[in-house]
């Protein structure tokens, strides 16, 4: 039986001429392999080609708004607890990107009884401008083990430098979200690398380990070079892209903003922002840390 809503709602994107909903999750092995700033960065990207794009910062220290030379002072907890409204906590960090603090209200969706997550559904779904890219730059040391934005995501993108202590901490968070929550396919984003081939020989050797022990698939989402001009642009806190246009990163960071655009969605992910917090609160109900750290 064909789905008339379906069709109906992809002909009313098409009608509006609003590209669909793309939520990537952005986590890493460990601290200091430049997760935030790939956020920050791509988030720009996007941005310069017309991209609404909304960051949710899962992150209570080093939050990503400072790589904008912003502050956040709010959280989404007040939001649905009803003390403030979603236009004062949402932080405008530059034109077409704003960033939602979320690192308080992340670690209690599990408990959030029915009107609170009435609230948190109602107001998300009324955001504007809708946003076209949710990029969620998502917390290390979640007590779950893993962020459950990293499971509700439609793609979860592992950030691993060139160092081999990193890439076993992300060969290691691999492991235990695979067996732990059957987390089963990930984007690999090799960052502060010296070039493609060593990008890719990185990330072909992970992919070759993880497929062989039957973890998980990893797929390549790309690389950022070693770029003294991407370290000038985050001491001033701004994207690189603003300050080093031609920079070898800022075009590293517009080659993946391009690649994500045309990243292939699977039916089941082509719900809107309200599908996406939907999903998000039913694993925050289901998922514990007993499997994760058995």
């Amino acid at each position: 039986m064909a789905d008339h809503r379906g069709d109906q709602a992809a002909g009313l994107r098409r009608l509006l001429g609003r590209p669909q909903l793309r939520i990537l999750s952005f986590t890493a092995g460990g601290a200091g392999v430049g997760q935030s700033t790939s956020v920050a960065n791509l988030a720009a990207s996007l941005a310069r080609v017309g991209r609404e794009v909304l960051i949710v910062d899962e992150n209570a220290d080093a939050a990503v708004a400072g790589f904008f030379g912003a502050f956040a002072t709010n959280d989404l907890q007040q939001v649905v607890s009803q003390e403030k409204r979603l236009d004062e906590v949402l932080v405008q960090v530059a034109p077409g990107i704003r960033v939602l603090p979320a690192a308080r209200v992340v670690g209690q969706l599990g408990a959030l009884g029915e009107p609170e997550r009435r609230t948190l559904l109602a107001c998300l779904a009324e955001l504007l401008p809708p946003a076209d890219v949710v990029l969620v730059d998502a917390s290390l040391d979640h007590p779950l083990g893993f962020s459950p934005l990293g499971l509700a995501a439609q793609e979860t993108v592992i950030v691993v430098p060139a160092d081999v202590t990193a890439i076993t901490e992300a060969y290691a968070l691999i492991k235990k979200v695979s067996l732990g929550y059957a987390h089963r396919r990930f984007r690999i984003l090799l960052n502060r690398v010296r070039s493609e081939a060593e990008a890719l020989a990185i990330h072909d050797n992970m992919a070759r380990v993880t497929d062989s022990r039957r973890l998980a698939r990893l797929e390549y989402a790309g690389w950022v070079p070693v770029d003294e001009q991407l370290r000038q642009a985050s001491r001033l806190c701004q994207p690189v892209a603003a300050l080093f246009p031609e920079a070898p990163a800022a075009q590293a960071y517009r080659a993946l903003a391009e690649q994500v655009l045309n990243w292939p969605l699977r039916d089941d992910q082509q719900g809107g922002l309200e599908h996406f917090v939907q999903l998000l609160l039913h694993l925050s109900q289901r998922i514990h840390a007993t499997a994760i750290y058995a």
